[in-house]
């Protein structure tokens, strides 16, 4: 008799879930999604103005450096080269992100070779911080005060709303330093965007006889799910326990829409690093798929805000006190049974597409290997780290 399966949430950790354990035992699965569509954040769609494909919330890059992800995701569409070259305006001019020869060499007027820079940027940084404590220590302890204020400080403070004093060194961590020309964004050697979009990609996914998708429709505590065999939960981890214990902190995004003729930017990111900006950044969709035309543009600011009840989570804060409201969630979790959590919002972490991808897969094969051997199946799907 088939197993009866219910997944929260139709983002890619729902749909690559769904998607291999229809693929690899006997189960009916529905999905529940409380917005009108598929994809989660990654959700795709056309301006019916302009006809250019809009990363609906903001933009996404695929990319990875592990081949299997990404002969899995091309196996649900196209996927076209795509180089992520990224902007920044800082006081007045326009510079490369990230850090790299040319910037180092514009913002100084010099003209140095990659040893040159390197020599340099060891006497601006501050040899002092031996071991950073949050994130302005570890930029001054890197790159010194003067590329920490042009390209970090303003824009890390509009990005959390917060001191960059007040957040963990470890954030600074996924931003390069190079030491010659290459302003390509991403160091991942599959990088690309789907021809289609995103959500043809999450559609073709949940192409079965046996999963059945309902939109419109929000999961709410105390609901009665007692007719599956297992749920797997991909929303909000708080959200799961109706905040009991309180709610994790999360930054998200407003946008603002434009509309112009030709091309308003020149480039898919701009960076707005100045703190008396408003916006964070400005986003040009047409530049994603440069193998499209289009004779007209459309662009979004972005702003960072706090996250209010009614608003969509993006960034996990991660604070101290965030960690510590975690811990109990997952160890109220851990008691639960027939329940597991996976993806960013129900693991709490800043995660990529590609994590997000390879996590699923691992996770259902952990999934199916525990049932086959009838043991409790994982909780979650990452270790606490």
């Amino acid at each position: 008799m088939s197993k009866k399966y219910l997944i929260i949430g139709a983002g890619f950790s729902g749909s690559v879930l769904a998607n291999q354990l229809t693929k690899n035992c006997d189960c009916i699965i529905d999905i529940w999604d409380e917005r009108n569509h598929i994809g989660g954040n990654c959700h795709t769609k056309r301006d019916e103005q302009t006809g250019i494909m809009v990363h609906e919330y903001g933009p996404h890059i695929f990319n990875t450096d592990k081949k299997e992800i990404w002969d899995f995701v091309n196996s649900f569409g196209e996927f076209r080269p795509y180089v992520h070259r990224v902007k920044a305006m800082s006081n007045g001019k326009i510079y490369s992100l990230p850090v790299n020869l040319h910037t180092i060499n514009q913002l100084f007027g010099k003209s140095f070779t990659p040893a040159q820079a390197k020599d340099f940027l060891k006497t601006l940084a501050n040899g002092s911080i031996t071991q950073p404590q949050n994130f302005e220590e570890q930029a001054l302890h890197f790159i010194g005060k003067e590329l920490y204020h042009a390209f970090f400080y303003g824009y890390t403070k509009k990005q959390w709303g917060c001191e960059p004093t007040e957040l963990p060194a470890s954030i600074l961590k996924r931003i390069p330093v190079r030491f010659n020309y290459d302003d390509n964004y991403h160091n991942n050697i599959f990088t690309g965007i789907p021809v289609d979009g995103y959500s043809s990609v999450i559609q073709k996914m949940l192409e079965h006889k046996n999963i059945h998708v309902t939109l419109n429709k929000k999961f709410n505590p105390g609901m009665n799910i007692s007719g599956y065999d297992h749920v797997f939960y991909t929303g909000p981890l708080d959200a799961w326990f109706n905040y009991k214990h309180g709610r994790l902190g999360y930054r998200t995004v407003t946008f603002e829409k434009f509309y112009a003729n030709g091309d308003f930017q020149g480039t898919a990111q701009m960076n707005y690093c100045d703190v008396d900006v408003p916006f964070t950044r400005i986003t040009e969709h047409k530049h994603f798929t440069n193998w499209e035309q289009h004779d007209k543009t459309i662009y979004f600011k972005e702003f960072s805000k706090e996250t209010e009840p009614s608003d969509i989570p993006y960034y996990p804060k991660r604070l101290e006190k965030d960690k510590v409201l975690l811990m109990q969630y997952r160890n109220d979790a851990q008691a639960l049974q027939g329940v597991s959590f996976l993806g960013r919002l129900a693991t709490y972490r800043y995660m990529d597409m590609h994590h997000v991808i390879g996590e699923a897969l691992n996770f259902s094969n952990a999934f199916l290997h525990a049932i086959k051997a009838g043991n409790k199946p994982p909780v979650f799907s990452n270790t606490e780290e």
